[in-house]
C-alpha cells in the first residue's frame, strides 16, 4: 500500500508526511475516520513508509566504515520535496518496498479482531495473517464485518483478546529485523474490553523506535485509558469528487453513474463499492410501491411489500433505507435551492419523486423521516429482524406523513 493507493485525503497525507519530516512523530497515534473514509488504507501507507525509512536508516549504519578522520556520512537519498506523490515513487526504488507491500515486512505487525476456529482456542491475530494478507489487498475500505464474515465468523463476535494483548507485549519487546523502527497496525480497537489495560505501559512507555498506530472507527467505544496516551489524527469522509474520480478510473464506471454513487455514498467509499455491486437494483421503484402501499393501497399491500423486502439481504435493505435517505437530503436542498441543484446527483426519475414528496410533506417531517431510516439502518446492521423492523418503520413514516406528527418524533 502506498499513499497513491489512498483515495483522496490529500491534507491528511501531507500532515503525516510533515510529522516526520520534521521530527514531530508521537509514538503512539490514532487514525480515527468512520467507515470508508479510508483510515486503513492510509494507516498501510504511512507504516510502509516509516519502515522503508528507517530500514534504510538501519543499513547505513551497519554499512558505515568506520574512519578515523571524522568522514562526511553519505548524502540522504529520499527526495528532495517531501510530498506524497514523490516519496511513492522514491520508496519503489528501496529494497524493503516489496515486503511492505505484500505485508510480509518483519518489522510491521498487525492486530484485529479474531474468533476461535473451535471450541477452547485462544485465538491470536497471527492465527489470521494469510485471511489478513489477503484481505487488505482486495478490500482496503472493508469494515469489520466484511472481514469476520471473510473469516467465517458468521454470527459470531469477534474480539481482540488478552492472549492477543500477550502477544503485542511479546512482538513489540522483540529486536527489529531489518528497520529501526517497529510499528504495530492495530485495527477496531473498539474490539478491546478491558484486557485492553495490559497494554497501557507498553503504549506508556514502549520500547525504543516502536511506534503504534490505532485504527477507528468510533472513538466512543474505545478504552479512555487508551485514548488518552494516543496523538488523535482525524481522518475526514471523502470528498464526492474524489469518490467519483476513483469509480470511473478504478472501477471503470460510467461518468453519470459514478457521480450518482458518490452523491449518495456521502463520503463512505465502502458504501460506494456496495451500491455499484448492487447498480442493478430498481430502489426507485421499490420505494414507491411502499410509499404507496403505505398511503394508497392499504395493509394487506404494506405485508406484501414487507415480505418481499425482509427476504433481501441485509446490505441490500441498508442500500435501499440510504437510496432514500439520498432522496430525501435532495428533496430539502430542492425545496431552498430549486434549480441550482437541478444537476446535482439527481437523475430525471429521482428528481420529479423529489418536487412529489416536496408537496406532500414539509421539511420538518421530512428530517422526522431521515431519523427513523438511519435508526432502521443502525438495527439492520446489528441483525434486526426484518419484518418486525419494517412493519415498525411502516407504522411509523405512515404516522409522519399522514398525521404530521414531525415535530414530535425525536
Amino acid at each position: 500500500m502506498q499513499f497513491n493507493d489512498v483515495i483522496g485525503q490529500t491534507e491528511t497525507k501531507q500532515q503525516l508526511i510533515d510529522m516526520v519530516t520534521n521530527n514531530r512523530l508521537s509514538h503512539a497515534l490514532l487514525f480515527l475516520g468512520k467507515e470508508g473514509s479510508g483510515a486503513l488504507p492510509l494507516a498501510l501507507a504511512f507504516a510502509n513508509y516509516i519502515s522503508i525509512k528507517n530500514g534504510i536508516a538501519a543499513k547505513k549504519k551497519q554499512e558505515a566504515p568506520v574512519s578515523l578522520f571524522g568522514d562526511a556520512e553519505p548524502a540522504e537519498t529520499e527526495p528532495e520535496h517531501f510530498t506524497s506523490a514523490t516519496i511513492d515513487a522514491w520508496m519503489q526504488k528501496q529494497e524493503g518496498f516489496s515486503k511492505a507491500n505484500t505485508y510480509t515486512h518483519p518489522d510491521i505487525h498487525f492486530s484485529y479482531p479474531v474468533i476461535p476456529r473451535k471450541s477452547g482456542d485462544k485465538p491470536v491475530s497471527t492465527d489470521y495473517i494469510t485471511e489478513w494478507r489477503e484481505f487488505i489487498q482486495k478490500f482496503p475500505y472493508g469494515n469489520a464485518y466484511d472481514w469476520l464474515q471473510f473469516i467465517g465468523a458468521e454470527n459470531k463476535q469477534g474480539n481482540i483478546t488478552a492472549y492477543e494483548c500477550n502477544e503485542i507485549i511479546r512482538k513489540l519487546n522483540l529486536k527489529s529485523f531489518e528497520s529501526e523502527y517497529k510499528v504495530l497496525v492495530l485495527w477496531m480497537p473498539e474490539y478491546l474490553g478491558n484486557e485492553g489495560n495490559k497494554l497501557l505501559k507498553l503504549i506508556e512507555e514502549p520500547p525504543a523506535n516502536t511506534l503504534f498506530i490505532l485504527v477507528a472507527e468510533n472513538e466512543s467505544l474505545i478504552l479512555q485509558t487508551i485514548l488518552s496516551r494516543t496523538q488523535l489524527v482525524k481522518i475526514p469522509m471523502l470528498e464526492p469528487g474524489d469518490i467519483e474520480k476513483s469509480l470511473t478510473v478504478k472501477s471503470k464506471v460510467a461518468p453519470a453513474q459514478a457521480q450518482q454513487i458518490a452523491g449518495i455514498s456521502e463520503g463512505n467509499y465502502r458504501e460506494a463499492l456496495q451500491m455499484l455491486q448492487h447498480s442493478d437494483e430498481d430502489w426507485n421503484d421499490l420505494l414507491r410501491e411502499w410509499l404507496n402501499a403505505l398511503l394508497k393501497n392499504g395493509p394487506a399491500a404494506q405485508v406484501k411489500w414487507i415480505e418481499e423486502v425482509s427476504k433481501q439481504g441485509r446490505e441490500k435493505q441498508k442500500q435501499f433505507l440510504r437510496y432514500f435517505t439520498h432522496l430525501l437530503e435532495q428533496s430539502i436542498r430542492l425545496k431552498f435551492m430549486g434549480a441550482a441543484i437541478s444537476n446535482f446527483s439527481l437523475a430525471q426519475s429521482e428528481k420529479d419523486f423529489a418536487e412529489r414528496f416536496n408537496k406532500l410533506t414539509d421539511v420538518a417531517q421530512q428530517q422526522a423521516i431521515v431519523e427513523e431510516l438511519d435508526k432502521a439502518a443502525y438495527y439492520i446492521e446489528r441483525n434486526a429482524n426484518a419484518k418486525m423492523l419494517f412493519h415498525a418503520l411502516s407504522i411509523k413514516l405512515y404516522h409522519i406523513i399522514k398525521d404530521k406528527v414531525a415535530i414530535q418524533v425525536n
